[in-house]
C-alpha cells in the first residue's frame, strides 16, 4: 500500500485521541481528572470580541480522530491488551479487507498495521484493542573548548573516563570503525521501518537486526550521492565518547530511508515504533551489560510548553523511560532547536533529562529551546565531532549538547557509590553553573564540578531571554550561534554568518538531511514578523517569484507546522510551497466547503504563528488564547464539526491581528 509521503525529519509525537502534536500541559492531579486538559469553552464569536471556543464533546475511543475520514489510508500502532494478545490480533487485522500487517515485534503488546480507514475502524472495534495511533515519524535534531568548558578535560586527567560504564546511542547508527570512537562500538542493533515509501537501513534490507555491523552508518541505503545521510548518529557518539572515552558505546539505528521527500530529495525518517523497541532492546542490554547508565536521544518532536507527562499520546514511551530509570538507565534528550520556551517529544517527558544548547560564553543561542522544562545546558554551537569514513564535521544544536551530558553520567557513573539515577542527575545538576534567564535558571553541565563537590560557578545572566530575537545593550553580548548563516525564517541576512543548528533526527525533530554536498543542514525558528498575513497574503507567498519570502523560508515554516499541527500533513498534504497553496487558495472549480474553507484559515494561523506574526499567549478574548484556539480549531477538524465557527474565529481573531 502506497501511503502519503511522510515529512521527512519531523518529529511529530501525536498519538492521543483529540490531542494535537502542540500539546497542552496537563492540570494538576486532583480530583479524578483525565489526563488530557479540556478544549476551551465558551459561546460563537460575538459582536462584543468575546470569542471563546465553543464547547466540544469528548474524544472518540481508541481510534485516533482524524483516522477515520483518511481517505489514503495511514500506518499505525495498535496497542492490545497483553503482548499474548498480539498474535491474534495480528491474525485479525491481516484478514481486514485493506489492511496489512507491517511489523509484529516478539514480546510487545503493539503490531503496526497500514489500512484503510474501513479497516483502521473496524479493527478498534475489537475489545483486544486499546488505541489505534498513527506511527508518526521523527527526524534527528540538528569540542575540544566545550570538553574543556565543563571540565571533562580535568576529570580525563584525573582518570574519570567512564571505564567499566556504558551509553547507548539511539539515532541514525554510527561508524564502529571510525578512529575517534577507538573500537568502544560493542553492542549494536537495528530497527527501521518499511513500508511503502519507507527502505530499511538495516544492513540486510531487515526491519530488525541485531550485532555486529546492524547499526552500520556506511551501508549503500546511507549513502545519497557524495552525501553520507546518516552522519548524525556518529557525530553524537563521538561527543559522548570525547567526554568518557573510556566507556563502551551501544549503537542502535531507528531510521528509515525515504527517496520522495521535499523537492524529491533523499531523507531520513524514524517512526515511534522503532523508536519504542529502541527503548526494549535498552532494557534487554541492562540486564546483560550492568554498566550501562545513560541512553542517548537526540531526536524528538512536537511542541510542549511544559511537562507533558499527562498528555495520552505521550503514554506509551513515557512509561518505557520510566521504565529503563527504574532499571538504573538514564533517558537523556535534546530540548530541540525551535528557539521556544519548552521541548519537544521526549525531552517534554519529566523523568527524561532534557538538555539545551549554549556557547562557549555560556549565551544560550536564539534556536535553542529553553524553559523550566529543561534540566541543563551543555555546549552546542559549533561542535567538532566524528562523521562516517574517518572524517569529522562542525555541528551546531541541541543534538550535540545532549551527548555531551550522557557522556558525563557514565563518568561520574564511574566515580560515584551511588549510581542510581536520581544521585548522578542530581549531582550534575547542583553542580552546574546557574543560567539565569525570563526568570527562570537552568544550571550548565560542569562534570568536573560534579566529581569534586566544587561550588558552582557564579550565574550568567541573559537579558534579554534567549529566543526572543533582541538585541543586548552591550554588541559583545550577542548569541554566537544565530540561525541565519542558513536559510532564514526573516530574509535578513546577518553579518558575519554564524553557525546554524543542526536539525534533531526526528523521525522530530524539523529537519531534513538532503543529498546536496554543501554546508550542514539548518534547523528553521520562528521568524520574527510585526504582523499577520490573510489566506490570500500566504497564497501570494506560496507563489515563487511573487512574495518577499525565500522558497528555504516557507520550506521552514512549513516544516514548523507540520511538527506542530495534527492537521498539516497528517489529514491535509501541506509541506511544500505549492501544495499549501493549493490549501490556501484552492482552485476555482473546486467547490468551497466548509471544510476547505477552515482548512485555509488554519493553515494561515499556523503560517502566521511559524512567521512570529501571532504568539500562542496572545489573547482572542478574556480567557481565551490563540494556543486555544489553534488547539480547539484542530481537534474540531478532525472531528468534522463546528467548522464555520472556527473558520470565523481564525479569519477574524488570528489572521487579521496586528499585534503578536
Amino acid at each position: 500500500m502506497r501511503l502519503r509521503a511522510l515529512v521527512a525529519m519531523a518529529i511529530v509525537l501525536t498519538v492521543a485521541p483529540g490531542v494535537p502534536a502542540l500539546a497542552e500541559e496537563p492540570p494538576p492531579p486532583p480530583p479524578a481528572a483525565t489526563a488530557e486538559t479540556p478544549a476551551p469553552t465558551g459561546e460563537t464569536p460575538a459582536p462584543t470580541g468575546e470569542t471563546p471556543a465553543p464547547a466540544e464533546q469528548p474524544a472518540a475511543p481508541k481510534l485516533e480522530p482524524g483516522l477515520a475520514a483518511d481517505g489514503d489510508g495511514a500506518r499505525v500502532i495498535v496497542e492490545v491488551t497483553a503482548p499474548a494478545e498480539a498474535a491474534p490480533v495480528a491474525g485479525q487485522a491481516q484478514d481486514l479487507p485493506g489492511a496489512e500487517v507491517v511489523l509484529q515485534p516478539p514480546d510487545t503488546s503493539f503490531i503496526v498495521v497500514e489500512g484503510t480507514s474501513e479497516s483502521l475502524a473496524a479493527l478498534a472495534q475489537d475489545p483486544r484493542v486499546v488505541s489505534v495511533r498513527r506511527d508518526r515519524a521523527y527526524s534527528p535534531v540538528s569540542l575540544a573548548s566545550g570538553l574543556k568548558l565543563i571540565g571533562a578535560d580535568q576529570a580525563q586527567a584525573e582518570g574519570a573516563t567512564g571505564e567499566g560504564k556504558m551509553i547507548a546511542v539511539i539515532d541514525t547508527g554510527i561508524d564502529r570503525d571510525h578512529p575517534a570512537l577507538a573500537g568502544k562500538v560493542v553492542e549494536e542493533a537495528c530497527f527501521s521501518a518499511t513500508d511503502g515509501g519507507a527502505k530499511s537501513l538495516c544492513p540486510g534490507g531487515a526491519d530488525t537486526q541485531t550485532g555486529q555491523g546492524s547499526a552500520d552508518a556506511k551501508t549503500p541505503m546511507c549513502v545519497e550521492g557524495a552525501v553520507n545521510l546518516c552522519d548524525h548518529g556518529t557525530h553524537v557518539a563521538g561527543i559522548a565518547h570525547a567526554v568518557a572515552p573510556g566507556a563502551d558505546i551501544a549503537a542502535i539505528q531507528v531510521f528509515s530511508r525515504i527517496d520522495d521527500c521535499e523537492g524529491g530529495e533523499a531523507c531520513l525518517s524514524a517512526y515511534e515504533s522503532t523508536i519504542l523497541l529502541a527503548l526494549d532492546h535498552v532494557a534487554k542490554l541492562k540486564d546483560s551489560h550492568p554498566g550501562l547508565v545513560a541512553v542517548n536521544l537526540s531526536l524528538g518532536g512536537g511542541l510542549y510548553e511544559g511537562a507533558c507527562d499527562g498528555a495520552p499520546e505521550i503514554g506509551a514511551m513515557k512509561q518505557k523511560i520510566e521504565t529503563l530509570r527504574a532499571k538504573g538507565v538514564v533517558t537523556v534528550a535534546a530540548a530541540g532547536n525551535e528557539g521556544m520556551s519548552g521541548a519537544g517529544a521526549p525531552g517534554c517527558i519529566s523523568g527524561a533529562v532534557t538538555v539545551g544548547a549554549t556557547g562557549d560564553d555560556d549565551r544560550v543561542p536564539e534556536w535553542s529551546n529553553y524553559g523550566s522544562v529543561l534540566d541543563l545546558f551543555a555546549p552546542g554551537v559549533e561542535i567538532d565531532s566524528a562523521v562516517p569514513n574517518g572524517g569529522t564535521a562542525v555541528y551546531s544544536g541541541t543534538s550535540m549538547s545532549t551527548p555531551h551530558v550522557t557522556g558525563a553520567l557514565a563518568v561520574l557513573a564511574g566515580k560515584s557509590a551511588d549510581v542510581t539515577p536520581d544521585a548522578l542527575v542530581g549531582k550534575l545538576t547542583a553542580a552546574g553553573r546557574p543560567i539565569v534567564y525570563d526568570g527562570v535558571t537552568t544550571p550548565r553541565l560542569d562534570l568536573y564540578g560534579a566529581l569534586t563537590g566544587r561550588a558552582p560557578s557564579p550565574p550568567a545572566t541573559q537579558d534579554p531571554a534567549p529566543g526572543d530575537g533582541s538585541t543586548p545593550d552591550d554588541p559583545g553580548d550577542d548569541p554566537d550561534p544565530n540561525p541565519s548563516s542558513g536559510p532564514s525564517p526573516v530574509p535578513d541576512p546577518v553579518d558575519p554568518p554564524a553557525p546554524s543548528p543542526v536539525p534533531l533526527p526526528t523521525v522530530t525533530v524539523t529537519v531534513t538531511v538532503t543529498a546536496t554536498p554543501t554546508t550542514a543542514p539548518v534547523v528553521c525558528s520562528r521568524g520574527k514578523a510585526a504582523k499577520t498575513l490573510t489566506a490570500a497574503g500566504w497564497a501570494t507567498e506560496m507563489t515563487r517569484g511573487k512574495g518577499e519570502l525565500s522558497d528555504e523560508t516557507l520550506s521552514c515554516y512549513l516544516r514548523l507546522v507540520a511538527k506542530a499541527s495534527d492537521v498539516f500533513p497528517e489529514l491535509t498534504r501541506a509541506s511544500t510551497p505549492g501544495t499549501a497553496y493549493r490549501v490556501l487558495k484552492p482552485a476555482k472549480k473546486t467547490k468551497l466547503t466548509q471544510k476547505i474553507k477552515m482548512e485555509s484559515e488554519l493553515l494561515a494561523a499556523w503560517l502566521n504563528w511559524a512567521h512570529g506574526g501571532v504568539n500562542f499567549t496572545a489573547k482572542i478574548s478574556r480567557s481565551t488564547t490563540v494556543r486555544d484556539t489553534l488547539i480547539a480549531a484542530e481537534r474540531q477538524r478532525l472531528k468534522g464539526s463546528s467548522l464555520s465557527e472556527y473558520t470565523s474565529i481564525l479569519k477574524k481573531h488570528v489572521n487579521a491581528r496586528r499585534i503578536a
